[in-house]
C-alpha cells in the first residue's frame, strides 16, 4: 500500500470521526460526562482465519463493530462511539481499505455510533482488528450476568445456530443444493445482527442478561456460574430458523453445532415469571422476538442441563467455542 499512516487516517477514517474524536488529529478522545448516566465500555478482537475468512471487507468491518455492539445491548446500554485498532496484513491494499471504511460508514449510520479514535499498524501475518465501543445507560441500571434467581424464565432472542451453520457452509463442511437454504445462513455468519432495540427492555425487566457469542450451551453455563444457579432447558423449545431446521432435519448431528457453535449474537436473558408477559410484549413492540426455552433451577448447581423431547439430558463434546482450547489442539 502506497499510503502513509497519516494519509490513511485522514482519507478513510477522519470522515468517520465524531466530535469526541477531535478530528483524529490528537492522540486522545474526549468523552464528556453526563450527569445521571454510567459509561459502559466493551472490547472485542477479531482475527483473520478465526473470526473471518476471505470475506468481503465491508462484512469484516460490520462484524468487528457489531460483535461489540451486541455486548452493550445485552447490558442494557446504548452505544455512541468506538475506538478502532487495525493490524493490517500486507494483503490489505487500498481497495480493501476503502471497502472496509465503507462498511464502517454504513454501520455508523445504521446504529448511530461514530469513530472517536484508534491506531493502525502493519502486521507480519493475519489481519487483526480490535474495537472498543462506548455506551451509556441511566446510573445503576446495568444488567449483570449474576442476577438470575431460581424460578426465573430463560429466554433467547431471534433464532439460534444460523451463523454456526453458515460458517460450516462457508468452509465447505456442510453442503445443500438449495441456495435458499444456505445463503441466509452464510449471511448470518457474515453480518451478525446485534439486538440494540432490546437495551431499554432489558433494563426494565431482565434479572440477568448476556449476548450469545460462543454458543448457547457455553454462554448459558457462564451465566449460571456467575449467578451460582442451575437451569433446565428444553432443546425442542430453542428457536430455529426454517433454514436451520431443514439442515438439521437432514442431518441430526448438526444440532450440536447449532447449540454450541457460536456467532449468534442474540440476547440470552432471565426474567421473573410474573414479568415474562410484559417483557415479551415490550420485546415484540421493539421488533425483537424473545422465546422462553427453560427455567432457572436450584441454587448451587452452577450449570445448565439441556434435555431432549423425551426429557433425557444431552451431553455435548464441546460446550462452547474456546480460542485457547482451539490453540491447544492445533
Amino acid at each position: 500500500m502506497s499510503l502513509s499512516e497519516q494519509e490513511m487516517i485522514q482519507r478513510y477514517f477522519a470522515p468517520l470521526a465524531g466530535p469526541e474524536g477531535l478530528g483524529l488529529i490528537d492522540d486522545v478522545a474526549l468523552l464528556p460526562q453526563q450527569a445521571g448516566f454510567d459509561l459502559v465500555v466493551n472490547t472485542d478482537m477479531i482475527s483473520e482465519g478465526v473470526h473471518f475468512l476471505d470475506d468481503p471487507p465491508a462484512a469484516i468491518a460490520a462484524k468487528a463493530l457489531r460483535v461489540n455492539l451486541s455486548d452493550l445491548a445485552a447490558k442494557g446500554a446504548d452505544a455512541f462511539g468506538y475506538v478502532l485498532a487495525l493490524g493490517l496484513s500486507e494483503a490489505c491494499d487500498e481497495r480493501w481499505l476503502a471497502d472496509f471504511a465503507g462498511g464502517l460508514a454504513a454501520d455508523q449510520q445504521r446504529y448511530g455510533v461514530r469513530l472517536i479514535g484508534g491506531d493502525t499498524n502493519v502486521v507480519d501475518g493475519a489481519t487483526t482488528i480490535g474495537v472498543t465501543v462506548f455506551g451509556k445507560l441511566p446510573s445503576g441500571t446495568l444488567v449483570r450476568r449474576h442476577g438470575a434467581r431460581p424460578g426465573d424464565i430463560v429466554l433467547v432472542s431471534g433464532t439460534i445456530g444460523d451463523a454456526a451453520l453458515g460458517l460450516l457452509v462457508r468452509s465447505g463442511q456442510v453442503s445443500a443444493a438449495d441456495p435458499a437454504t444456505t445463503d441466509p445462513l452464510v449471511r448470518r455468519y457474515l453480518y451478525p445482527e446485534p439486538q440494540m432495540a432490546m437495551a431499554a427492555v432489558l433494563r426494565r425487566h431482565a434479572t440477568a442478561s448476556m449476548d450469545i457469542s460462543d454458543g448457547l450451551v457455553g454462554d448459558l453455563a457462564k451465566l449460571c456460574a456467575a449467578s451460582q444457579i442451575g437451569a433446565e432447558i428444553k432443546i425442542d423449545q430453542v428457536p430455529l430458523s426454517d433454514q436451520a431446521r431443514t439442515l438439521a432435519g437432514n442431518d441430526s448431528t448438526l444440532m450440536e453445532p447449532i447449540l454450541t457453535g457460536g456467532d449468534d449474537y442474540e440476547i440470552l436473558a432471565t426474567v421473573a415469571p410474573d414479568s415474562v408477559g410484559s417483557f415479551t410484549a415490550a420485546s415484540t413492540e421493539s421488533g425483537v422476538t424473545m422465546t422462553p426455552i427453560g427455567r432457572i433451577s436450584s441454587v448451587g448447581a452452577m450449570e445448565p442441563t439441556f434435555r431432549d423431547s423425551g426429557g433425557r439430558a444431552v451431553n455435548f463434546r464441546q460446550k462452547a467455542f474456546d480460542h485457547f482450547a482451539r490453540r491447544a489442539r492445533s
